[in-house]
């Protein structure tokens, strides 16, 4: 018997037309009216001055001159358009496309930065310096956060970061020392981020305790830890376990000479070099290979996973031990980069952080890597804000990226949701 569709009757109420959210227009189109009014309107007199290339670098750039007041108005009605665009698109029931809100987040900052520097009293800033000043702040959270996403993705939270950062710096600093290689440093504070990362996984997949209770007490015990070797053993004692010296600046022949490009690039220390690389390495293993298809799907449904015949626990494990090894590198860079020792709590909360950009950057390796860039960037404009003389509250640019990251969860940039067992621990059978 076949089966046949009746037509609706004329006259019958038709379904509703799909409409995507308004955050993103919205959020979009005040953002942009503040832009308009407070830095174009209400912006500075002053031309601020935007240098491209520094005195030795091999190819001299002018640099740029922008009015104060003039270039608010201007990247006011930018922004503008972008946001009136964004609301064309919601009336035709289309989604803004992802682009949009990145290009629109980059004219916000630069117009952001004309206007404090134009309203400094030393109106000039270098665009290189600040750049490579924020790749160099950020080294440690991209490491922090690519550890994050590496074990929430097999669902399990890493609130431990803090520890594994902390137990790395404390490491790379003592083994450096000892061993005269700031290499083997290196190499240690990896060892030392993976053994913080095991306990983590021992008593969260294991023993099934809470894994935010656990995280929580590592960071406690590795900071009480390092702490109390650092006062009987590195004090005392500081040419013997303290003095690990720094990695190894190694510029690439020319492309290091590029403006703002070359010192983001191709200048760096190892860790520099290898942060890039855990950064492509992490995103086309867990989206491209058979490896990340089951990691993926250990965390968001376990028992599914555990049905097609893959060990959710052992995955679990050995993908936090990773992580902890990858953030264990992040914290080599405060002893090792820099500065050239090791003091009490020399990270500073910077695993919390990454945490937070890992959360914006919504579980994504490249997410979290752009995430962590805008915190460098604000801690190296904070501490930038004082040299130049902006009245700009120095306080206020390191509140900006967490505010961005509160409005990111509560999903008025987009929806952040992460692996559905995230945090669960599993039992089998």
């Amino acid at each position: 018997m076949s089966a046949t569709t009746t037509a609706p009757k004329s006259g019958s109420t038709a379904l509703p037309a799909f409409r995507p959210s308004m955050k993103v227009p919205l959020s979009l189109g005040i953002l942009a009216l503040i832009a308009l009014v407070f830095f174009g309107f209400l912006g500075p007199d002053q031309t601020a001055e935007m240098k491209i290339s520094d005195a030795g670098d091999a190819v001299a750039v002018p640099a740029l001159m922008i009015p104060g007041q003039v270039g608010g108005v201007v990247f006011g009605i930018l922004l503008l358009a972008m946001a009136a665009y964004s609301i064309y698109l919601w009336t035709q029931g289309e989604r803004s496309p992802k682009w949009l809100p990145i290009a629109f987040a980059v004219v916000f900052v630069f117009a952001l930065l004309v206007w404090i520097v134009a309203g400094a009293r030393q109106p000039s800033i270098s665009l290189a310096g600040l750049v490579a000043g924020s790749v160099t702040l950020a080294v440690p959270l991209v490491f922090g956060s690519l550890s994050g996403v590496l074990c929430e993705r097999v669902g399990v939270v890493n609130i431990a970061i803090e520890g594994q950062l902390l137990g790395g710096a404390f490491t790379a600093a003592l083994v450096a020392t000892m061993t005269g290689s700031p290499y083997i440093g290196l190499i240690a504070a990896a060892a030392a981020g993976a053994a913080v990362s095991m306990v983590l996984a021992v008593f969260s997949i294991k023993y099934l305790v809470n894994q935010i209770i656990v995280g929580v007490v590592l960071n406690v015990l590795v900071s009480g830890l390092t702490g109390f070797l650092y006062g009987t053993l590195m004090v005392p004692n500081k040419e013997q376990f303290n003095t690990p010296g720094r990695l190894d600046i190694l510029p690439i022949p020319l492309l290091s000479d590029i403006p703002i490009i070359g010192p983001i690039l191709f200048e760096q220390s190892i860790a520099g070099y290898l942060m890039y690389i855990a950064v492509a390495v992490v995103w086309f293993g867990l989206f491209k290979t058979r490896w990340g298809l089951r990691v993926r799907a250990v965390g968001e449904h376990p028992q599914a996973a555990d049905t097609l015949g893959i060990n959710v626990n052992a995955t679990r494990f050995w993908n936090v031990t990773l992580g902890g090894a990858i953030a264990g590198i992040g914290g080599a860079v405060f002893t090792l980069v820099t500065i050239d020792s090791f003091t009490k709590d020399i990270s500073g909360g910077r695993g919390f952080i990454a945490l937070a950009a890992l959360i914006f950057g919504r579980w994504n390796p490249i997410g979290a890597f752009l995430a962590s860039l805008l915190f460098g960037f604000a801690y190296n404009l904070q501490s930038i804000l004082g040299i130049i003389g902006t009245p700009v509250p120095s306080q206020f640019m390191a509140m900006l990226p967490y505010l961005v990251t509160i409005f990111a969860v509560a999903g008025l940039v987009g929806k952040s949701r992460p692996p559905a067992a995230s945090g669960i621990p599993y039992v089998k059978g």
